[in-house]
């Protein structure tokens, strides 16, 4: 009989082990990381703001996502800037913020091609209109090499740095092709 149990306790044991490891989150936001590079670095710069606004947000109110922006230009943008600001909105809307969809808004200046560009003159006067406690701004840098990204996370009332995260992306063809203007962005 001793052995029995000891055999039966040695088949649990690994199910036990399996089922903690497949363990669901009932919140629908999961930390596991897409295979894509670029969708795991803006993924990743997000949890890390995520981190940082911990205890410094009001759950009741929105935050806005501005588009992210070339460094150079602050009136122009890319796919690639784009693109960083819908996945960096999607993660902390995934992380429980209430993130406002802009882009459904009619009030907001929306320049052809471009998004939802966000100067820092305007970022108090949209967030008043939309009763957001903080927006999203950011700005990346091209090299031959790579693409350099920042995002911060902004109080427009004050224009307070509440939490802000540097990261780079590797210019693979992906990026190369996001970087190129409308209607040029083929991969080659």
């Amino acid at each position: 009989m001793k052995c029995v149990k000891k055999a039966l306790a040695l088949l649990l044991v690994p199910l036990m082990l399996t089922a903690c490891a497949y363990e669901r989150q009932d919140d629908g936001y999961s930390p596991a990381q897409p295979a894509n590079a670029v969708v795991s670095a803006n993924y990743a710069a997000a949890d890390a703001l995520l981190a940082q606004l911990k205890g410094k947000l009001s759950d009741d109110k929105p935050l806005i996502m501005a588009t992210i922006v070339n460094i150079d230009a602050l009136e122009q943008t890319s796919t690639l800037g784009r693109l960083v600001s819908e996945q960096v909105s999607t993660r902390l809307a995934q992380g429980g913020l209430k993130m406002l969809e802009m882009k459904l808004r009619n009030s907001v200046y929306l320049k052809r091609n471009q998004g939802e560009l966000m100067l820092t003159r305007e970022i108090g006067e949209v967030a008043h209109t939309h009763d957001a406690q903080a927006v999203v701004v950011g700005s990346y840098a091209e090299t031959p090499d790579a693409v350099f990204v920042n995002v911060k996370v902004i109080q427009p009332t004050s224009n307070f740095v509440l939490a802000g995260q540097d990261f780079v992306l590797q210019k693979d063809a992906t990026v190369r092709a996001m970087m190129q203007p409308p209607g040029q962005s083929q991969l080659r």
